[in-house]
């Protein structure tokens, strides 16, 4: 077992769960309308959506690696590729961040809960998203490459939640912050650019 990449892992998924993106922001524009409790509620949804993509991940490329070594390859190649794609969407879009919580219904904590499990599960990109970034960091020659997948997407799922539920709870304050600092978004856009393309090359070499 290579304890490296799996610090590796951790440390890219800290990185792109803080950096901005519809979920993050999603949980803040919640927290901030509606209170801490609403914005954790949506967290554990779309957490817990998280479980579906990792089993599905952990069948299908599983079956695929098993298959053959070479197809197993050409995932990795595509998801690098992915993931400089995504670099150069973040790249070209606005470093603005938006907080506009006016008009943002009020739900109930089990509604939110279930619409955050629903907004992960049923988002294509999620699915696309694990593909490319698992395969490049299984950490053992000999652990089943299933309970290595379930390995990254309970590590993964850790990860997150601590960063989202500290984006729930310092809500008020991250907004505050970013108001103020007009450089914030700019900083963030482009550590997004910087993982995504450092974990493409990691997945490449």
């Amino acid at each position: 077992m290579n304890v490296d990449i799996l610090i590796s892992f951790a440390v890219a998924t800290s990185a792109l769960a803080f950096a901005p993106g519809p979920d993050n922001i999603y949980v803040l524009v919640q927290s901030i309308s509606h209170g801490k409790s609403y914005g954790m509620a949506t967290v554990c949804g779309l957490i817990t959506g998280c479980i579906v993509h990792t089993t599905l991940l952990a069948f299908g490329v599983s079956a695929l690696i098993a298959a053959n070594e070479n197809v197993f390859f050409g995932i990795k190649f595509l998801g690098a590729l992915y993931l400089i794609y995504l670099a150069y969407k973040v790249y070209k879009a606005d470093d603005k961040l938006s907080f506009d919580s006016e008009n943002v219904p009020k739900k109930s904590l089990k509604q939110l809960f279930v619409q955050g499990f629903f907004m992960n599960v049923l988002n294509p990109k999620v699915t696309i998203f694990f593909l490319a970034f698992f395969p490049g960091f299984l950490f053992s020659d000999t652990m089943s490459t299933v309970w290595q997948f379930y390995i990254l997407g309970g590590l993964f799922m850790l990860v997150s939640f601590v960063i989202f539920s500290g984006i729930a709870l310092l809500a008020g304050f991250i907004k505050n912050y970013t108001l103020k600092h007009r450089h914030s978004g700019l900083f963030l856009k482009w550590l997004q650019i910087i993982v995504f393309i450092g974990i493409a090359i990691f997945i490449l070499t």
